[in-house]
């Protein structure tokens, strides 16, 4: 009986550290049809890399950005 409570602690403390990353982050990534990477610095971290903070500072909108990234590009 002490290793099923064990356990079942086990899960529940996982469940309640991952949670935080799961709540926007599949609703952002489906909209703008782009892995969670484009945004963040690594899988699983909160992070924001140069995209992700556009991101957030223009309304949850990449308009601008792209433009922007292919003037980065040109020769």
């Amino acid at each position: 009986m002490k290793k099923v409570i064990t356990a079942m602690a086990i899960i529940l403390g996982l469940t309640i550290l991952v949670s935080p990353f799961a709540i926007g982050t599949p609703e952002y990534s489906k909209k703008e049809e782009k892995q969670c990477i484009y945004c963040h610095t690594a899988m699983g971290k909160p992070d924001l890399n140069e995209a992700g903070k556009w991101y957030k500072e223009h309304d949850h909108s990449f308009k601008g950005w792209e433009e922007r990234d292919k003037e980065k590009k040109k020769p």
